[in-house]
């Protein structure tokens, strides 16, 4: 007897799974989920993601039950798994959804379909999110999106027989392989898996929204205010489609007065910059590692300053907000996004830093690794786009209109508690009396800027703009603007603010509001 196999990556469910419920419909059907070094050795995957992602198999094991389908949970590149199970079960096809993933998954998918033909097997791939594969124009992206999200979720197969024939559980296959950069456990991190991701769905849809459209910027409000589906969309327990749906009829039955009403409309826009931002990876993979314009090009590249990068990663700054940031990132495995575009501004600007290793050493942080949002996000708060406006996140700022009254920093920064108000955000410039007094000694027990926060950043923006304005860099920022925005490289129309108000976010470029 032959098998279809449903291979499983960053689509971890069984509900609005297309691939499996075609499967099934077609005959027996066994389930795979890879393990596979060379992506979890990779510098942007940590041992913290792996933990969340194994919580997910656990779950989806017992999905898979359900419907009568084993899941195969195997350790090794995918072709070896493949071959195996090809030489002991004989495959009639695989079914899989599309991945854009970093360069190592989109090398391995080239690699699989190669095989796969040589043997004679189809692979049936299906849409993921709303990213579109093999797209042609950007203009017609929203249209392509949208319909997408309106078609009907994909209802899960109907429960069956036990399934076999036997295989191991994932338990028993154990977790990932060896070599796994090890990041510190995040103790608060949120958890893997479906029932995880339905329940964190359900309480942002009845009571969350309510706080999303002026909660979500502070780091005080942002870890209740914000949804958290994060990680759950990026590993695939929650689908695109049905994270839109269900938050259209929660809107749709609010009524005038519902304070949700206002967070449910920002959520829906912010669903759809979600795969906005994907879609920029998958036309043009190789933004994971060299500039988007390339007119800027060595404009960082020979100044990498260690002590700069390590004074980031290890928290140790002295510019308080940005170091409770980092904190929080260790604890939990996830920051708002406002705190993320500021590390990555100071990185970029005042610290004077790559975003190429910024970017490995956040992603191996963040549970909800997206490398499509990832790498997008990293290149414009960099400035290396060449089509954004040059955002400069000042900490210091950030700290008095986000943190007024120091709340998250001395929750974080317990070593700053006694420091008074005056102070807090700018412990460097206390005198030595007040120093004794609150039993910080600057440059012992609180570290000193690396740099000074004002002329590097003015320096920093004076050499991004000398940069800009070179007639070479430009002329480059058509091109540009015809592969990643809806209008393909003409200049906008000015709108007036009526128009404005009821245009769709076509060329929205922050996930600010």
């Amino acid at each position: 007897m032959t098998h279809n196999l449903v291979w499983f990556k960053r689509d971890l469910r069984s509900a609005d799974h297309g691939p499996l419920r075609a499967a099934l419909a077609s005959g027996p059907t066994l389930a795979l989920y890879c393990w596979e070094p060379s992506v979890w050795q990779a510098p942007d995957a940590s041992s913290r993601q792996a933990e969340f992602v194994a919580e997910c198999l656990h779950d989806l094991q017992h999905q898979c039950q359900l419907h009568g389908v084993v899941l195969h949970v195997a350790q090794g590149e995918v072709l070896p798994v493949l071959e195996r199970l090809h030489g002991t079960h004989g495959l009639r096809a695989v079914y899989s959804h599309e991945e854009t993933g970093n360069a190592i998954t989109y090398a391995r998918d080239r690699t699989v379909a190669a095989w796969l033909k040589a043997q004679g097997l189809p692979w049936h791939q299906s849409q993921q999110h709303g990213v579109v594969r093999g797209l042609k124009q950007r203009r017609t992206w929203l249209g392509q999106w949208r319909a997408h999200m309106q078609q009907p979720v994909v209802a899960p197969p109907p429960t069956a027989q036990p399934a076999t024939p036997k295989a191991p559980a994932p338990s028993a296959a154990g977790g990932p392989p060896k070599g796994v950069s090890h990041v510190l456990p995040a103790p608060q991190r949120q958890r893997g898996g479906r029932e995880a991701g339905l329940t964190v769905l359900q309480q942002f849809l009845q009571r969350g929204s309510a706080q999303y459209r002026g909660g979500i910027s502070s780091p005080l409000s942002a870890p209740t205010a914000c949804s958290r589906l994060s990680p759950y969309l990026a590993w695939g327990c929650l689908s695109m489609r049905e994270v839109v749906q269900a938050t259209e009829r929660t809107l749709a039955s609010c009524h005038a007065g519902d304070p949700r009403r206002a967070g449910l409309r920002s959520m829906l826009s912010r669903l759809h910059w979600h795969c906005h931002f994907i879609q920029k990876l998958e036309s043009e993979p190789a933004i994971e590692w060299r500039n988007m314009h390339p007119g800027y090009n060595g404009l960082r590249e020979a100044d990498w300053q260690a002590h700069h990068f390590e004074a980031l990663t290890q928290g140790r700054t002295g510019w308080p907000l940005v170091d409770a940031c980092v904190a929080m990132l260790r604890h939990t495995g996830w920051l708002n996004f406002r705190m993320r575009a500021m590390l990555v501004s100071v990185a970029a600007y005042p610290l004077w830093l790559h975003w190429r290793e910024v970017g490995w050493w956040l992603a191996r942080q963040l549970v909800d690794y997206e490398p499509g949002i990832h790498w997008s996000q990293m290149q414009m708060q960099s400035g290396t786009t060449g089509i954004n406006t040059t955002r400069v996140y000042n900490p210091i700022k950030q700290a008095r209109d986000h943190d007024p009254q120091g709340q998250f920093v001395r929750h974080w920064l317990p070593v700053l508690r006694r420091v008074p108000d005056a102070w807090v955000f700018e412990p460097w410039r206390m005198p030595a009396s007040v120093q004794q007094a609150c039993g910080v000694r600057v440059g012992h027990d609180w570290p000193l800027p690396p740099v000074d926060l004002t002329q590097a950043t003015r320096h920093a923006k004076a050499r991004m703009h000398q940069r800009r304005a070179q007639p070479e860099v430009r002329a480059g920022k058509q091109a540009v603007l015809a592969r990643h925005t809806a209008n393909n490289g003409k200049p906008p129309a000015r709108l007036t603010p009526r128009a404005r108000r009821n245009t769709p976010p076509a060329a929205q470029t922050t996930f600010d509001f």
